[in-house]
């Protein structure tokens, strides 16, 4: 469900399928090591995902805080799934990231 890899220095962390509560603490270990890396960004890799709920939410904003802390960006990267979408929508939580429709953009942004 979460991986990480690297590319051109970025740490980029997959999520794959549905992510809720049972997945939220593999997502929050991998986003707490990305923001350690000193990397000027970490990318998000939505793109595998097809329904993400609340507990996924909350991991990505503390993520978001973390990251802003280091100094630090975290990018969403799509295409969203129409679920994911909606998911950033309903809560108006997506003026709360930097969203991106690919991956080859998130890593320029």
């Amino acid at each position: 469900m979460v991986t990480v890899t690297g590319r051109e220095g970025i740490p980029v962390v997959h999520f794959h399928g549905d992510l809720d509560n049972e997945s939220a603490p593999a997502a929050a270990r991998a986003l707490g090591e990305a923001v350690t890396s000193g990397a000027d960004r970490t990318v998000v890799d939505l793109s595998g995902t097809f329904f993400a709920d609340s507990s996924i939410l909350h991991v990505l904003l503390e993520a978001q805080r973390n990251h802003a802390a280091a100094g630090s960006a975290l990018v969403l990267a799509g295409p969203f799934q129409p679920a994911v979408r909606r998911l950033f929508e309903v809560t108006g939580s997506a003026l709360a990231f930097r969203m991106t429709d690919s991956l080859e953009t998130a890593m320029t942004c």
